[in-house]
């Protein structure tokens, strides 16, 4: 048999093999280091018998698919570990993930005690070095056998299993876990990892079924690499919105307020009102937008056009009963039905197309508390919203000013490298979803799929992301933890205007149908704040801090100029503060530092008499004296320009 690997060469065989031995036969070193193999573009275990020609790969833990091999072993050695020290905990699953692994447990909480306990045991496991070894049974005798060890989770996957499957196991000094592999040869293979966190897990994700205790832990080939990580973990706890935009005031929650429904503080707010303000100037003075101000909620009569009823009821918040009352109301969870009808209002000539309507939109939506975090997740929040009126031979080119209009956002916000996009289909398999034909959803797909690749931006495609009335851009992002949100949606629509009876007059008098284009362009203002915390950790650029400078005086007799300089400031639209507390000068500055203000004016007898101001910023330190005039020229420029300034390491900023 010819086996050709990955440069391309190719060895030669007159008998069965495994991938073991053949990464043996290539070199010892590579059979030391492989922990899986790749056999014609499918992963497999190194125990895997070769008896054909084939491509080969050996894959080790400088390869993503080699580390989760090891990630997948350490989550069976928890499983083992955690059935030595808690012997009634009933094992769910626990697959290899991006950042490690996780294994689901039905069982009491478990605390940070408990996981050290684990550590303890886990390393007696993978010193012990015990081969894990497959094997597979018969539906039925493997069935009996997880019933007899009491695993009743392990039955119900087995059950679940195709009746052709084949049914494999992994043996590891006794202990079997159910699992379709790979593995490593050995425990000895998992040789630094950490368990991170646990928490609560829903079985099968599914909120209607048992509580389980998930345990989260990583797994590398090397300890510099782990502890690399784990330093990665501490800055990640120190960006989590959640900590601190708390820690910084910008936002908070309240149990007897609800969960979902943030109270955003005066910074949090200053923030916002100052994007969304910028938003709506650059839509309305740059991009030809008209402002439209619409109900929070509606009678679900108008859901019953849009097709919301019918296809999102479950994720509205509706007030009243429809078998009871004679109106009922639902808080509106998007803002299209409404601008349709603005748009209605007046008969419309193909020359008055496009119309872009925007709005800065409160919308409100029913998640599942499971859901709720920070400002990412929550049922109540504001986006740019927008509606585009075209007509069919516009459609192209206002969906590329869409997509540019979204670029020139995320590169001043300076969110341009962090995003990826997505071309968000219908599932052709499930077409109840949707409303509309076949051939329609085709047709603006492959559209969008053109648009994106004209405009090289690299996409992947999504089935089954589509809204139910059309396909849409999703530009995407993650968060400090890896979980991806959709923070800016671009859709195509040329279904909705039919369900409303939206038309035009044409050149030749006809009535014709118009598309639209349902749109954000900064999106969910809530998660992009929350987006800005983690990218920046809290040191936002000067345009967006709530407070831009602080004016510290030297001693009380200062308190006058130092007031002087905060008005002249505050006339050029700088936000500005005095810290008049009797404290001395370094501690004052200690405080801005940690507060993240971007500049620091420090004031005194000198500067009173020359009417200088002494300049620390965030930046580069001690900035020097300046006039007050020279630093409001270069502070409003900045202001006004959206410069991002780049921070100075520590050890180079001036004392």
């Amino acid at each position: 048999m010819k086996i050709t690997l990955k440069d391309g060469s190719v060895k030669e065989y007159a008998q069965a093999m495994s991938v073991y031995d053949i990464a043996m036969d290539i070199s010892e070193g590579l059979a030391r280091a492989a922990c899986a193999g790749e056999v014609n573009g499918e992963v497999v275990d190194l125990r895997t018998i070769v008896d054909g020609d084939v491509t080969l790969n050996i894959l080790t833990a400088n390869d993503a698919q080699g580390l989760r091999t090891i990630r997948h072993t350490a989550s069976h050695v928890l499983a083992e570990a955690v059935k030595h020290v808690f012997p009634d905990a009933k094992l769910a699953i626990g697959p290899a993930i991006d950042e490690g692994f996780y294994y689901d447990f039905e069982h009491a909480p478990f605390s940070r005690e408990d996981l050290d306990k684990l550590e303890a045991e886990m390393k007696k496991i993978i010193k012990a070095g015990n081969k894990l070894e497959k094997f597979t049974l018969p539906r039925e005798e493997a069935i009996k056998m997880m019933e007899e060890k009491g695993e009743p989770y392990k039955v119900e996957l087995i059950r679940d299993l195709p009746e052709d499957a084949e049914i494999s196991f992994y043996d590891q000094g006794g202990f079997v876990d159910l699992c379709a592999g790979p593995h490593l040869m050995n425990t000895k293979g998992v040789k630094a990892f950490k368990l991170i966190s646990s928490s609560m897990a829903y079985w099968r994700g599914d909120s209607n079924k048992a509580q389980l205790q998930r345990i989260y832990g990583t797994a590398f080939n090397k300890k510099e690499d782990l502890a690399a990580y784990l330093a990665h973990l501490e800055d990640i706890k120190k960006r989590d919105h959640n900590k601190l935009g708390r820690e910084m005031e910008l936002f908070a929650t309240v149990d007897v307020i609800g969960q979902g429904l943030p109270l955003l503080l005066p910074k949090g707010a200053k923030m916002i009102q100052k994007m969304q303000r910028w938003i709506e100037d650059i839509e309305d003075k740059e991009w030809g937008y008209i402002r439209t101000k619409t109900p929070l909620m509606a009678k679900s009569d108008l859901y019953k056009i849009s097709g919301h009823w019918d296809h999102y009821k479950d994720g509205m918040f509706v007030l009243g009963d429809e078998e009871v009352d004679k109106e009922v109301f639902a808080l509106r969870p998007m803002t299209c039905p409404f601008q349709y009808y603005c748009y209605k209002n007046t008969q419309h000539s193909y020359k008055e197309l496009p119309l872009r309507y925007g709005e800065t939109s409160t919308l409100f939506r029913n998640e599942d508390s499971g859901e709720m975090h920070g400002l990412t997740r929550v049922r109540q929040f504001t986006i740019s919203e927008g509606h585009l009126i075209v007509r069919p031979d516009q459609m192209v080119e206002e969906f590329k000013g869409c997509i540019a209009l979204a670029k020139h956002v995320m590169q001043t916000l300076g969110l341009l490298d962090d995003i990826t996009w997505h071309l968000s289909k219908w599932d052709p398999e499930k077409t109840d979803k949707y409303i509309g034909e076949p051939q329609v959803w085709e047709e603006t797909q492959e559209h969008i799929r053109n648009i994106l690749t004209e405009l090289e931006l690299p996409f992947v495609e999504d089935v089954g992301e589509a809204a139910f009335y059309g396909p849409k851009v999703d530009i995407n992002a993650k968060n400090v933890y890896g979980k991806e949100d959709t923070m800016i949606t671009i859709q195509w629509d040329a279904l909705l205007a039919e369900q409303f009876d939206m038309y035009y007059i044409d050149e030749k008098g006809d009535k014709v149908r118009p598309y639209i284009i349902h749109r954000t362009s900064l999106g969910c203002y809530e998660r992009t704040l929350a987006w800005l915390i983690e990218k920046y950790a809290g040191k936002f650029p000067t345009w967006l801090c709530p407070e831009q400078v602080r004016v510290l005086p030297i001693s009380e007799k200062y308190a006058d100029y130092a007031e002087k300089v905060r008005k002249e400031l505050a006339k050029n639209d700088v936000d500005v503060t005095v810290d008049n507390r009797s404290e001395k000068i370094g501690f004052k500055i200690r405080e801005a530092r940690l507060d993240k203000v971007p500049y620091m004016l420090v004031v005194g007898a000198q500067e009173e008499e020359d009417g200088n101001v002494s300049v620390r910023s965030r930046f580069e330190g001690n900035e020097g004296t300046k006039s007050l005039d020279t630093f409001m020229e270069q502070i409003c420029k900045e202001i006004r320009t959206k410069e991002i300034r780049v921070e100075l390491p520590e050890d180079e900023k001036k004392r």
